[in-house]
């Protein structure tokens, strides 16, 4: 069973993988260079967790904090978000 997830995470990031590739195509061709960039960064992300060269969870592995989700923030962290109309708005939590 435990083989079977494994397999299919790894073909699941290796589907995320391409996907990104080819995003980051169609960003560049339309000369979006920040969005280009930022997909980049999440296909590089996606090479490194199928390599096992970083955890698949946020804060996995760095002792304080160990096992955080994304979302589960520590008290007194700021936050950026945007809201619905794409302002940038900071939150304290």
């Amino acid at each position: 069973m435990g083989e079977q997830y494994g397999r299919r995470r790894t073909e699941t990031l290796d589907y995320v993988q391409a996907m990104l590739g080819q995003l980051r195509t169609m960003a560049l061709s339309e000369r979006c260079d920040m969005l280009a960039y930022l997909i980049e960064m999440a296909y590089l992300e996606a090479s490194d967790i199928i390599r096992g060269e970083r955890p698949h969870r946020v804060g996995q592995g760095r002792g304080v904090g160990e096992g955080r989700g994304v979302g589960e923030g520590r008290v007194g962290e700021c936050r950026l978000e945007l809201d619905v109309g794409g302002n940038k708005r900071d939150r304290a939590s």
